[in-house]
């Protein structure tokens, strides 16, 4: 093995002999296998476990389910004439709750391959990881998986296979034309000739491309021939799988150096002309450091391990270093690279490759790690394409348990960033909040098996936003305690095309400082007038601070303050604590105490929390609720039960697709009524049924549930009837 590791190590320190790649797909269309395969092309697996030990997925849950959960990391190399390769790959999970890991994995990676299966086509779940790559600017190739299904199963012409090929070809790159930024939509176009789209079957271990085909002298005739005659064991020799594809890979994917080039100006938003930003644009390993951790494992022997990629320095053992959001300085105590579920401990690591780092508490995914000294802005926060939206209330069942399970539920958001854990502090409650029931499910597993702590959870909990409808009718005065101190606030409805560009990442979120000239251009396009865009202070969750005052001295000195209370109240809205999207609020007039010691945070805090709250109650504000649109999958005789099921769930029945004997019916339903939906699916169609996530949004609760689901909500929080919101 040793060998291995020292094949790695030459390899790490050449950036344009490495690619750092994820594999991204829909659930079960492959990848797990697909990996194994390679893994087994790199020496690091024997052929009989190839595809069928899924090496990659080392939970216990992941086995039994027989999906991915976690996304995993290996480092392998391949040699592609006669140059030796460093591939460091991510497998990463294709069911919709665990999304969170494959848009952590592509900050990563610069390449990626997307499989899609040959007899089910291009599915919800394949866009969304599509999705998620381009946004990081990560450049997709395609493979086209299970292709010996479409000559046993299906029993196809070559004619229609060439066909459905095809099709799948030229839907991919429809999508990655509507997806990607405008000069790479083009750009990164799949192309059968060139050799960035691969077909195969991962289970069979063999796999073609054309210039392939062209340097072996192998047709397609020769595989409908083997598997004709019943013996295909031979095309995983002729045509190793491993093989077409990381040549492809090396061929169509850039290594570090090419990538960051244009990788970091759309995932770092700092100055690129500084001394930092020079070093990773050139992933310069003599710069200072720059690391971004995208997964966080808690091993017992070795304490917290943090997967991620260096941009920029090198990194050495030892080595003290600063955390951005935790604000801290540690000292680096090991470097690993991964060999799937083992880890090999080495020396240093330089700018270009995945590593493991152990010795950094307190980091969490998405948290960037520097040198001491450099004074860089960290990386861009890494956002998602969906956000939690289903929550359970969680206890241990011994009260002994309770300092265990907090430090459980501590590491648990560690591991999977995904899961928000609210601890509050005013009811003694924790909460999770998941993606889904079966997120919500696994992680409540893995805290009883792998944490050993006992504990009991709440039925499933839904979350609600809150917004306001008009804008208020008068300025409200919020007073500071000691009555020296008067901030004047109206809210009003913020515009839809301003929400929308905030969703599509179009308008970055945060405190907005003097330099941030791309935001007001981005608002002035929108529509906003020039002098408004240069006073809008921030932009939290899809709602927007504006600071309407004039000519007030001590402005700069209040203002962080009463940014802070506009984040409080918009995590927690006046009507029953939930968070809010869509508000704008304008701080129209300050009167400030001349003294500055009368207008410490102890007075103005309150006097911006009651503030803003006060004017969102004169602003008819209401709840909206999230609603999910599925598309459900199943044999054309049940379109009659699934749209019942889709109108007992309050849903919306959108579209019908027949294709053939199965029929694709796309519907949306609200999350609250949603509980038990696979079952229900299963029942109604006796087994024969699938659902699959494809978008997620927030819509009005419908006016007669308002009252119903306030007052629960009210009551499940304890919250006192006499704050209930006023009637103007």
């Amino acid at each position: 093995m040793a060998k291995m590791v020292d094949r790695v190590t030459e390899l790490m320190v050449k950036p344009e002999k490495i690619r750092n790649i994820a594999i991204a797909a829909h659930i079960d269309h492959g990848k797990t296998t697909f990996s194994d395969n390679l893994l087994f092309g790199a020496g690091m697996m024997s052929e009989e476990l190839a595809g069928k030990a899924c090496a990659l997925d080392f939970h216990s849950d992941e086995q039994e389910r027989g999906i991915t959960i976690d996304s995993a990391a290996v480092s392998m190399v391949h040699t592609c004439e006669g140059q030796e390769y460093l591939i460091n790959l991510i497998d990463t999970p294709g069911h919709v709750d665990f999304g969170g890991d494959v848009t952590r994995a592509m900050r990563a990676v610069d390449g990626c391959i997307v499989l899609s299966c040959a007899v089910e086509g291009i599915m919800p779940q394949t866009e969304t990881v599509l999705r998620q790559a381009l946004k990081e600017r990560v450049k997709p190739i395609l493979f086209i998986n299970k292709v010996d299904r479409l000559i046993k199963e299906l029993k196809l012409t070559p004619e229609s296979m060439q066909e459905r090929l095809m099709k799948i070809i030229l839907s991919v790159n429809k999508l990655i034309k509507k997806i990607a930024e405008e000069e790479y939509g083009e750009k990164w176009q799949t192309n059968v000739l060139d050799g960035s789209v691969c077909f195969g079957s991962a289970f069979h271990n063999w796999a073609l491309s054309i210039p392939y085909m062209k340097k072996k002298g192998i047709t397609f005739k020769d595989i409908i021939d083997a598997y004709e005659s019943g013996d295909y064991s031979p095309l995983k020799k002729k045509a190793p799988l491993h093989e077409v594809v990381l040549d492809a890979v090396i061929k169509h994917h850039p290594n570090p150096r090419e990538a960051q080039k244009y990788r970091i100006p759309k995932i770092w938003h700092g100055d690129l002309e500084s001394p930092v930003g020079k070093s990773l644009l050139a992933c310069d390993p003599n710069g200072p450091i720059m690391f971004v951790v995208t997964k966080v494992v808690v091993d017992p022997q070795a304490g917290e391990i943090c997967t991620g990629r260096i941009f920029s320095g090198t990194m050495k053992k030892g080595e003290q270093v600063h955390l951005f959001k935790a604000k801290s300085d540690l000292r680096l105590q090991q470097i690993y690279i991964y060999n799937g579920a083992k880890k090999e401990i080495v020396d240093s690591s330089t700018a270009g490759n995945i590593v493991g780092v152990g010795g950094l508490r307190n980091a969490y995914p998405g948290e960037t790690v520097s040198s001491a000294d450099s004074g860089a802005e960290p990386f861009e926060a890494i956002t998602y394409v969906f956000e939690p939206v289903i929550t359970k209330a969680i206890e241990a069942k011994k009260p002994g348990d309770l300092p265990k399970l907090v430090e459980v539920l501590i590491q648990v958001s560690k591991e999977d960033p995904s899961i928000i854990i609210e601890i509050n502090q005013e009811t003694g409650e924790h909460l999770m909040h998941g993606m889904g029931e079966l997120h919500l499910e696994v992680i409540e597993n893995r805290i009883k098996r792998e944490k050993g702590v006992e504990v009991t959870t709440s039925p499933p909990i839904v979350v609600y936003r809150e917004t306001v409808t008009k804008p208020c009718s008068e300025i409200f005065e919020g007073k500071s305690p000691n009555k020296h101190n008067k901030l004047y606030f109206k809210v009003e409805p913020l515009e839809q095309e301003y929400v929308q560009a905030i969703k599509d990442g179009k308008i970055a979120q945060g405190r907005i400082k003097k330099k941030d000239t791309e935001i007001w251009q981005t608002l002035q396009e929108l529509g906003m007038d020039t002098k408004t865009s240069r006073n809008v202070r921030d932009i939290y969750k899809g709602n927007m601070l504006i600071d309407g005052t004039r000519g007030i001295v001590h402005i700069g000195e209040i203002i962080e303050m009463i940014m802070d209370m506009f984040e409080d109240v918009m995590n927690a809205g006046p009507i029953v604590r939930e968070p809010c999207f869509g508000v704008k609020v304008i701080l129209d007039d300050v009167k400030l105490h001349e003294d500055a010691i009368h207008r410490g945070p102890a007075q103005l805090y309150p006097a911006a929390r009651e503030g803003i709250r006060g004017s969102m109650m004169f602003s008819k504000p209401i709840i909206f609720e999230p609603v999910q649109t599925m598309s459900f999958e199943a044999p054309v005789d049940y379109m009659g039960e699934i749209s019942k099921l889709i109108q007992n769930k309050r849903g919306q029945l959108l579209d019908v697709q027949q294709e053939g004997e199965m029929i694709t019916v796309t519907g949306k339903l609200p999350v609250a009524e949603m509980f038990g939906l696979a079952s229900d699916l299963r029942s109604a169609t006796g087994g024969r049924g699938s659902s699959s996530l494809v978008d997620q949004n927030f819509e009005r609760l419908p006016e007669e549930l308002q009252t119903k689901v306030v007052q629960r909500i009210r009551e499940r929080k304890g919250m006192k009837g006499d704050d209930s919101p006023k009637d103007e």
